[in-house]
């Protein structure tokens, strides 16, 4: 790198005037850049840069915001325009102006913006649900063409192991297990094995094999685990053999299983924000199970828990006891754990579900631990015991 570039580098870090010491003058687009920085993080942009001279600010006009978003889209690459939009949102106060159309049209979507125009949504005016619909539909659509195919071809396949069973006929027959399982058998003198135990898969053919319980914890802290929550929520109702029930809850408790077949619908069920009562929820979970050994419950909270601690521990003991596979998740998003209970993420771990925080892509392979009955993959950076 030249040392000019290097010093047009500093000069746009640095935000201008005396103090930054470069002596570079910018020009063009570089000037350009420069005020479209300026205008977030300038002094009169609400927090400051240390006196330096970068003062323009956003003002305070839906319009004047949406052309700031249209200028950043064309000098900054997309996962920079999503940082600068979210920091916009926190330190300018922005919120307000995305109840506007003008300023959807413009921004660019993302699971976090998502999630602050859920947290909206009450509030938002009639004109501008279409234009939201429309952004949050965009983010869906995109997260399930990413995590849909891997998802249903990874519980598939623990579907049909979880399936074995011990009289299969014989075209269902697994004869890699059944020779494992028989290898004390074998007869030297014949050179072969007698199969005492036959293992094999269900068939194809059956109906619901498991049924998943989402218990989703809607405050605030927890947007983007609520928006990746329902995308999979939507995909493990589209599979026949899995019955997936979504259940959402803060004080409240609500079961929105009747719009899983469209996840923006579930998203807008959600009203995030508000106090957390695990107990009350998981109370609802348990009076939903009828099969206890083929049921798995997925509880994704912080474990803030504003209602009764030792009945939310009490109902978690009684559910593993009585054959349910209890996945506690402290955070479903790629951003890994937010603040949690410590105490309470460590009571769980005593009853043997560990809270961790799980990143989309691993999702899958957690859920085809928990259909199987086996350890789940807790990366070791994130567990919580």
């Amino acid at each position: 790198m030249s040392d000019d570039e290097r010093l047009r580098r500093w000069r746009l870090v640095l935000g201008g005037g005396a103090a930054d010491g470069t002596g570079c003058e910018l020009a063009g687009t570089d000037a350009a850049m420069d005020g479209t920085l300026a205008a977030l993080y300038g002094e009169k942009s609400g927090q400051g840069r240390g006196g330096r001279d970068r003062s323009a600010g956003l003002g305070a006009s839906a319009p004047s915001v949406a052309r700031w978003l249209g200028d950043i889209r064309t000098y900054f690459p997309s996962s920079v325009v999503q940082v600068m939009q979210r920091d916009a949102i926190d330190r300018l106060g922005l919120s307000a102006l995305l109840l506007e159309p003008e300023m959807l049209e413009a921004v660019e979507a993302d699971v976090h913006l998502v999630g602050t125009l859920l947290s909206l949504n009450k509030a938002m005016p009639e004109t501008t649900k279409e234009t939201a619909r429309a952004v949050v539909r965009k983010v869906v659509d995109d997260l399930e063409k990413r995590l849909a195919t891997r998802t249903r071809a990874t519980l598939t396949g623990a579907l049909d192991r979880s399936a074995r069973i011990s009289r299969p006929r014989h075209r269902d027959i697994d004869w890699d297990r059944t020779i494992r399982a028989n290898l004390k058998n074998y007869l030297p003198e014949y050179r072969t094995i007698v199969p005492e135990r036959l293992i094999g898969y269900g068939r194809a053919a059956q109906s619901v094999k498991k049924d998943v319980v989402l218990c989703i914890d809607q405050s605030g802290s927890m947007a983007a685990s609520v928006v990746y929550a329902s995308v999979f929520g939507a995909v493990l109702a589209s599979m026949r053999s899995i019955a997936t029930r979504l259940v959402v809850f803060d004080t409240a408790v609500v079961d929105l299983t009747d719009q899983l077949d469209d996840p923006v619908d579930v998203l807008f069920g959600t009203q995030l924000g508000g106090g957390t009562d695990i107990n009350r929820a998981l109370a609802y979970c348990q009076s939903q199970i009828t099969r206890p050994a083929d049921t798995v419950v997925v509880l994704i909270s912080d474990l803030y828990e504003g209602g009764i601690r030792d009945e939310m521990l009490k109902r978690v003991a009684a559910m593993k006891a009585s054959g349910v596979q209890f996945v506690a998740l402290l955070a479903l998003s790629d951003e890994g754990a937010p603040a949690y209970d410590r105490e309470h993420a460590a009571a769980l771990a005593a009853l043997g579900a560990p809270a961790f925080a799980c990143t989309p892509d691993l999702f899958p392979e957690v859920m085809a631990a928990a259909i199987e009955k086996r350890p789940l993959p807790i990366p070791d950076m994130v567990t919580h015991q």
